[in-house]
Parts: C-alpha cells; structure tokens; sequence
C-alpha cells in the first residue's frame, strides 16, 4: 500500500470512530443559539485556529447569507492585535479567556479546538465560559486531553496522529455548518 493510500485509510479509519450523535447533538444548540440571538465563540491554536476562522466563516457566509434567521458568531483567533496586546502585555494564555470576558454572555456556546486537549489558553477560555453558564464544545484528538471532560460536549477523534485529528475536525465543523447550509 502507497503512503497516500494508507494516510487516506487511516483517516476513514479516524472518521468511522467519531460519535455522530455528539455532533447531532452539537447542531440541536446550535440550532437553540440561532433562535434565542445567542453568540457563538470560537478558539485554537496552530491548525485549529484556522479550523475556528474557517468554521465561523462557514456560519457567517454560508449558513446564514440571504437567511431571515442569521447566526452571530465570532471567532476569537481572528483580531491577530487583540491577541498579540494580551500575550505580550499579559500571557498568551489570556488571549481568549479575555476576549470572552469582553463579549460572551450565559447561554452562549464556545468551542474550543485543541487536537491534544490541553492547549492552556483554550483550557482557560473553557474555564471560564462554564464559569458564567455557556454552553461548551470541545473538538479534541486522542483522549481528549484536559480539556474534553471540561466540556459539556466533547466531539473527539480518539486517534494519535495529529493530522487526522485536524482532518476530523474540519469534516465535524463541515458537517456542522453544511446542516444549516443544506438541511435548515
């Protein structure tokens, strides 16, 4: 078996070991979030940021352009100064825990992205969106990490390979945003 074979059998082995029934379960709050004009927030570090900003794009264009219903959703890996100003002048694992204490209200959803599950800023934004009510989503790897029983959902790629944790989660926040796109 070619490497591109094996690589692409590994990741529909990762895909087939994802609960679909956590990520059903992540659309119904999305869906709760929608309706009641409540805020999503996302975060991550590395590839995960980016799996944040291109998730809440999908939201933000695709689910909800031309809709009467829209979804507000920010993702907190986006402001690169607001990020820099606080790790410099603070510590970079303040970066999102203090963005969220500007804007994230009880009922809100965050999600944080962390294929180890214990990236310290997504730990501490976590913390302290569970502190004040949010509802938390956590898209981890391996064995979820610190971070997966932090969450009041954990949506995991229970693999090793970090790249097919990253490929998972693109494909759960594909899913996730392709329901409101396709289906609502």
């Amino acid at each position: 078996m070619t490497f591109t074979e094996q690589y692409k059998q590994d990741l529909f082995d990762a895909l087939n070991k994802i609960d679909l029934a956590k990520i059903e379960q992540a659309i119904e709050w999305l869906k709760e979030a929608r309706a009641a004009g409540k805020t999503i927030f996302t975060c991550g570090n590395g590839g995960s940021a980016s799996t944040a900003s291109h998730f809440a794009t999908d939201i933000v264009k695709g689910a909800s352009y031309g809709r009467d219903t829209r979804f507000r959703i920010i993702p907190l890996t986006d402001s690169l100064s607001t990020m820099t100003a606080y790790a410099n002048d603070v510590s970079y694992d303040a970066v999102f825990v203090e963005q969220l204490k500007n804007f994230a209200q009880p009922g809100d959803i965050v999600m944080g992205i962390s294929g180890s599950g214990n990236s310290p800023n997504v730990l501490r934004a976590i913390e302290y969106a569970n502190s004040i009510g949010c509802k938390t989503i956590g898209l981890t790897g391996r064995d979820g990490g610190k971070l997966g029983p932090m969450v009041g959902l954990n949506i995991q790629v229970p693999v090793p390979h970090m790249g097919r944790i990253e490929d998972g989660h693109m494909i759960v926040t594909h899913m996730l945003a392709y329901y409101f796109m396709e289906e609502k």
